[in-house]
């Protein structure tokens, strides 16, 4: 889910449509519908996908571990590495930002004008969490659960109860669907927005983090009841078809169809998709690979440092008059051979991998077969 960040924010500059406090680039000559309709379909389970994993091993480290365990390894993994990149990062994204949306708009020597940006010291400190919000989101979400779940403890009949009736329900595909489903278009019938919006302040927006906190509690629950992660196997193909289907239909008709309507479709569509995708990855993810590995470790790196390079390659490739998926495709492709790059000679066996990961891992040379079969997993994953 983090390598598919890496895709969406390639594509979102070339996208029809403005995202008013999550992404002001746009290269207005060139956009096309098929990269709305593809920013749409990723952004619309990613997210919920990643915060059902994090729930999930939340869970794992709580109970299999012990809570102060879960609590030191979040704050390790997480809230360090939020506080020290939110800091690192934010001077880099503010300028290529700059770069990129004065030479959008036609501006002459927009590099040393960049430059500008930085006119007083205030300018170096972050006013935003940028794209680093879910990681903010994640330690509230790490704090809210161990609290719930130490009361939990305190009260083992209802914690058997709700375990029960949570169980009962995702044991069945149609009863699961429906169930989630309907749990989220309530929300967003609450909040009165077909989705909702992706909050980057430091004031905690109240409607984010519900939102997104109850695929984190599913993702909790779902560690209690694993064993039915097979049963996630039973209609993935039908159920990742079937939420693509939804997008699309949203999508073509989302000028003619109600709010309450797109409300309904994106409940089922993101729910279709993560169960849908999760049982995929549990058939054809669970056997161990190496070069999935390799990604796995490297993902995290990869995300935190990719987006000053989609901000700042769009502008560096401008003129180029190329269709707008090509122009994504360079900005992806660029950015991600940057980034791994880096990570492999300067992160994975340094102190920033243990920092990140929690280990170093020995530089080793690959043979042809094995960078091959990561170039083809990585090609699959962005593709996919």
């Amino acid at each position: 889910m983090m390598m598919l960040g890496i895709v969406l924010h390639s594509i979102i500059t070339y996208d029809t449509i403005i995202h008013p406090g999550e992404w002001l680039l746009k290269d207005i000559a060139y956009t096309s519908n098929f990269m709305t309709w593809l920013y749409w379909l990723i952004h619309i389970f990613r997210m919920p996908i990643f915060f059902i994993v994090t729930g999930f091993f939340g869970a794992l480290l709580f109970y299999e571990r012990s809570p102060e365990m879960m609590i030191k390894n979040r704050i390790k993994r997480v809230l360090f590495p939020f506080i020290l990149f939110l800091f690192l990062l934010w001077p880099p994204m503010l300028f290529t930002f700059t770069y990129t949306n004065l030479v959008f708009s036609g501006t002459e020597n927009a590099l040393s004008q960049s430059l500008n940006a930085f006119g007083e010291l205030s300018d170096f400190l972050p006013s935003t969490t940028m794209h680093l919000w879910f990681l903010y989101y994640l330690m509230l979400f790490v704090f809210t659960s161990f609290g719930l779940g130490m009361m939990l403890k305190k009260l083992p009949r209802l914690s058997t109860k709700i375990n029960y009736v949570f169980h009962l329900i995702v044991e069945k595909p149609y009863a699961r669907l429906l169930m989630f489903s309907a749990i989220t278009f309530g929300l967003l019938l609450v909040m009165n927005q077909p989705w909702v919006s992706t909050s980057t302040y430091f004031k905690p927006s109240i409607k984010t983090f519900v939102f997104y906190f109850v695929f984190y509690l599913f993702g909790w629950l779902l560690f209690k009841s694993k064993g039915l992660l097979k049963t996630f196997m039973q209609y993935d193909f039908l159920s990742t078809i079937f939420g693509i289907l939804l997008l699309t239909v949203s999508f073509l008709y989302k000028d003619k169809l109600s709010v309450e309507v797109i409300m309904a479709l994106n409940a089922l569509t993101v729910w279709s998709l993560s169960f849908g995708i999760t049982g995929l990855f549990v058939r054809y993810g669970s056997e161990h690979s190496q070069g999935m590995r390799y990604i796995s470790d490297a993902s995290y790196w990869v995300y935190l440092i990719h987006l000053p390079f989609t901000q700042l390659i769009p502008g560096m490739i401008a003129d180029w008059n190329f269709p707008p998926p090509l122009k994504a495709l360079v900005v992806l492709t660029t950015t991600s051979m940057i980034c791994f790059i880096s990570y492999h000679y300067l992160v994975r066996n340094t102190f920033i991998g243990k920092f990140l990961n929690g280990k170093k891992y020995p530089i080793k040379t690959y043979s042809l077969g094995q960078i091959k079969e990561i170039l083809v997993r990585i090609w699959a994953i962005r593709n996919y």
